[in-house]
């Protein structure tokens, strides 16, 4: 088998690293001070805002269905007014050329 897979992969291994060459040389440094511009918007944002009352709230809720078991919350967040509305525009802005389509906005950036 090994005799076989010598001249089988040989191809291979020349494609792939042909293309690793390719791909490294592709990338141009503007791309990287572009991302130097650029600052990502959280979805979430942390908050000490009643941390015990969330904290009981939540172990409620969460003991209503397992009553043996304990809760720890760790960290308590708030959602990004802004980084939802800047998701409800965009999408509708997509849904309005494609309304057929579905569209989930994973990250938001914005210009330092």
């Amino acid at each position: 088998m090994g005799f076989w897979n010598r001249f089988f992969l040989k191809d291979k291994n020349k494609a792939k690293s042909h293309q690793e060459k390719d791909s490294k040389k592709a990338v141009p440094k503007t791309v990287e001070a572009k991302k130097e511009q650029w600052e990502e918007i959280p979805f979430y944002l942390p908050t000490d805002e009643n941390k015990e009352l969330v904290s009981v709230v939540a172990a409620s809720i969460a003991a209503n269905d397992q009553p043996e078991s304990s809760f720890v919350v760790r960290k308590i967040s708030k959602k990004n007014q802004e980084a939802e509305l800047v998701a409800v525009i965009a999408t509708s802005i997509a849904a309005g050329m494609k309304p057929e389509s579905q569209f989930v906005v994973k990250k938001i950036y914005q210009r330092k």
